[in-house]
């Protein structure tokens, strides 16, 4: 069972070897292993003709190909699956609600098209006559009436199914092998226009001839249905679908946090030459506004998303959505991003020590930059017009997406990007550029650490990048009330030319007995452009009060952590991972041993810890826990202030617990690491069994 997402209540079966080799040479499974839980299931003369019918309707001629004009960007909607998964609360209201909130809300005029309807919107057994029968309950008047009033509304209706006996869910709804034809000219008759169609159940059949089969159904129909292929991945259909379906899978479930939303964004970067209008790489639907991540790392996923021309399928329930997550998902300038015209996927250009550069071309001849930030702390990141793919100019307009200003720039792109944060931006040689202020980067030369009462030292930067002066310089450094934050250096300038900064070193006190924790900070800069226009620039920081660990031997769960990223679920003390709900851990064991202190984590994970200079050494005996045998390929990893200090390589469930050992000497943080071992995120429960730090 995949921990990708809480659809683990899923079953992703396969058959048998046996019935792949059966199947290997036709398209219908063998009888036994399809669906046999209705009448017409059995064996139905009708379902005999579907099947007869969708093996003569194979064509593998150019002209097979879905008909043109479909996706011709990516496809923008919404999907109930991660809000609502297969609760009560899906049902023909929730989805007419829906409707409405698209064209009240304004989503509509944004662009968002799609009101698709996930798993277990039918009964798990179809009629006599082998069709699909929608739930009375969930939907009195059929799905029929559902698309007729989405389509009163200017918007489109998507449905789903599986390529398998039977859908994801454990309930075991109908799926589509065998019942192509039949199933393609119901959707149709309907007026659905949008099917997504899953990969669980699948017999062992031929990933291409089950895919195949559905699209050549649909197009039998007559009606122009947008083509959802959603097999995780797992046949590269990059490679190959581009003539199948309008859009693929190209990874396994997305999940309501950081380190599933960052694993999938990594597995789908790199395919960005698979992507055109029409065909479209597709790295699963939008959490924004479910609740696992914090507001910056909602803006990231959705910058990601529309950079890499993503489907832009929202996934919380709308009727319970925030200001914030309107804000969000609503942001015109970034969904241009993803609508733009010539269908370009974002390239990385540059993504060392968690600093990523990614530019994609646009049709008008500008380039959208994202300068993304994977690490924990502020990171200044950094690219230039040229690089980006830009012509030589005097100066470029640069566009701020989420803060909707321009600026001027000399050539260089850069930003201090807060921890998980991306700075969305659209660079363009326009002529136009000497009307803007110009931008400046505000950054931050060190980590705010701070233990109670004790001053610490930082040092802001404001470095003018633009063509034209910065002028009537000035930096503010503020913090929570209680806090001392005082400049020990000039903190104006009357001017700045290009590539000059203004440095400023402040102190920093948190209170006397001030809890160790997050505290939000925030530093800013002011200034005028030549013009007299006024701009400024703000950074929003985090600062930890944190303590210094004691001396001597302690073991690590009992310390105060300062933060962590898990794939699954939150991190345990002294217990296993578990399921996705806090303290549902066990007894950590590996290889049968059974260890009582520790840290049980999912890859990918990272755990944070203030070592204040003062500690020597990290020990620890690791290795994926017996609570998911025989799954779990993961690699163990102590970093020191940013760099590795130590590695297992990859580690299975076969494996006994390894002793991991790195030197942290003059270290500020230690982090403890997991990662999925290169394989996916597939059941990587990890234990940082009885680990030790030495000060």
């Amino acid at each position: 069972m995949r921990h990708l997402s809480p659809r683990t209540t899923r079953r992703r079966v396969v058959g048998s070897l046996a019935a792949a080799l059966l199947c290997a040479a036709g398209l219908a499974a063998p009888a036994a292993a399809r669906d046999t839980g209705g009448a017409g299931s059995a064996g139905s003369a009708k379902d005999t003709a579907d099947r007869s019918t969708a093996a003569s309707a194979r064509p593998s001629a150019p002209d097979a190909k879905l008909p043109g004009g479909l996706a011709l960007t990516p496809p923008m909607g919404f999907n109930n699956w991660n809000s609502t998964h297969c609760r009560a609360e899906f049902d023909e209201t929730m989805v007419k609600g829906i409707a409405d909130i698209f064209v009240e809300k304004g989503l509509k005029d944004a662009g968002y098209q799609y009101v698709n309807l996930d798993d277990c919107w039918a009964l798990p057994q179809r009629d006599a006559n082998g069709k699909l029968v929608p739930d009375p309950k969930r939907f009195p008047g059929g799905i029929k009436a559902v698309a007729d009033y989405v389509h009163s509304k200017g918007l489109k209706l998507g449905i789903y199914t599986s390529a398998g006996s039977k859908t994801c869910s454990d309930i075991g709804f109908p799926g589509a092998l065998g019942h192509e034809v039949s199933d393609a000219r119901q959707f149709a008759d309907w007026g659905v226009d949008y099917l997504k169609y899953d990969n669980c159940n699948n017999q062992g059949v031929d990933a291409k001839k089950r895919y195949i089969a559905m699209r050549d159904a649909l197009k039998a129909t007559g009606r122009p249905i947008v083509y959802s292929i959603c097999e995780w991945g797992e046949n590269k259909p990059w490679e190959w679908a581009a003539d199948v379906g309008h859009l693929w899978r190209t990874t396994g479930d997305i999940s309501d946090n950081w380190s599933s939303m960052l694993a999938i964004m990594k597995q789908n970067l790199p395919l960005a030459k698979y992507a055109g209008p029409g065909h479209w790489n597709d790295p699963d639907m939008l959490e924004v506004g479910n609740g696992g991540m914090t507001a910056t790392e909602y803006r990231t996923h959705f910058s990601m998303w529309s950079i890499m021309a993503s489907p832009l399928l929202i996934g919380s329930d709308l009727r319970k959505a925030t200001p914030e997550t309107f804000d969000i998902i609503g942001n015109k300038e970034v969904i241009a991003v993803d609508q733009d015209p010539l269908g370009k996927q974002g390239d990385v250009l540059s993504s060392e020590g968690g600093r990523w550069v990614v530019a994609k071309e646009m049709k008008d001849g500008s380039r959208a930059v994202a300068l993304f930030n994977e690490t924990g702390t502020p990171q200044s990141i950094a690219t230039s017009a040229k690089a980006v793919g830009l012509p030589d100019a005097d100066g470029y307009t640069l566009r701020d997406l989420w803060k909707h200003k321009s600026y001027n720039t000399a050539g260089k792109i850069s930003a201090t990007v807060p921890a998980h944060g991306t700075v969305l931006l659209r660079v363009a040689a326009d002529g136009k550029w000497a009307k803007n202020p110009p931008a400046v980067e505000l950054g931050l030369n060190g980590a705010p650490l701070v233990e109670a009462g004790k001053p610490a030292k930082l040092t802001s930067k404001v470095t003018n990048l633009g063509r034209t002066p910065a002028q009537q310089v000035s930096a503010t450094f503020t913090g929570p009330s209680g806090w001392k934050i005082r400049a020990t250096s000039p903190s104006t300038a009357s001017s700045l030319r290009t590539d000059k900064s203004l440095s400023t070193s402040w102190t920093v006190t948190a209170p006397q007995g001030a809890a160790p924790g997050a505290y939000d900070l925030t530093l800013k800069a002011a200034y005028r452009s030549p013009g007299g226009t006024r701009a400024d620039s703000v950074l929003p920081l985090t600062a930890h009060v944190v303590v210094a660990p004691p001396a001597g031997n302690s073991a690590v769960s009992d310390l105060p952590w300062m933060s962590t990223v898990n794939g699954w679920g939150p991190v345990e003390k002294d217990t296993s991972n578990g399921e996705s709900a806090a303290g549902d851990g066990k007894p950590i064991t590996i290889g049968g041993v059974v260890h009582a202190k520790g840290l049980g984590v999912h890859a990918d994970s990272a755990v944070e810890y203030y070592t204040g200079a003062s500690c020597e050494k990290v020990t620890a005996q690791v290795g994926v826990d017996d609570e998911k045998d025989p799954k779990g390929t993961v690699t163990f990893e102590i970093w020191a202030d940013g760099k590795k200090a130590a590695s297992t390589g990859v580690l299975t469930n076969t494996d006994a617990a390894q002793g991991i050992s790195a030197d942290v000497t003059g270290a500020q943080v230690v982090r403890l690491v997991v990662t999925d071992g290169g394989d996916g995120r597939d059941s990587d429960h990890a234990d940082w069994a009885d680990p030790v730090l030495s000060c």
